[in-house]
């Protein structure tokens, strides 16, 4: 495992405090499961983005495709 040293607002801190407490756990345990979260959260986020990104591609030659046909009259 590998140690951070982070500064986290007040605020946030003292929510994260109220938290654990009421959950049990330690701060350590509750901090890697929020970024393991955050970490799924935005690969996931890339992936939509990248998928989005290739759709786009794709749509476009199917639509150069397209006009091809129409171009020789398969378009009956």
């Amino acid at each position: 495992m590998k140690a951070v040293s982070l500064k986290i607002d007040d605020a946030i801190f003292s929510e994260t405090e109220k938290i654990i407490s009421e959950m049990k756990m330690p701060r350590n345990r509750y901090i890697n499961e929020a970024i393991d979260f955050y970490n799924r959260l935005q690969k996931r986020n890339l992936i939509e983005k990248q998928l989005k990104s290739d759709s786009y591609a794709v749509r476009e030659e199917s639509m150069n495709v397209l006009r091809e046909f129409e171009d020789l009259g398969y378009n009956d």
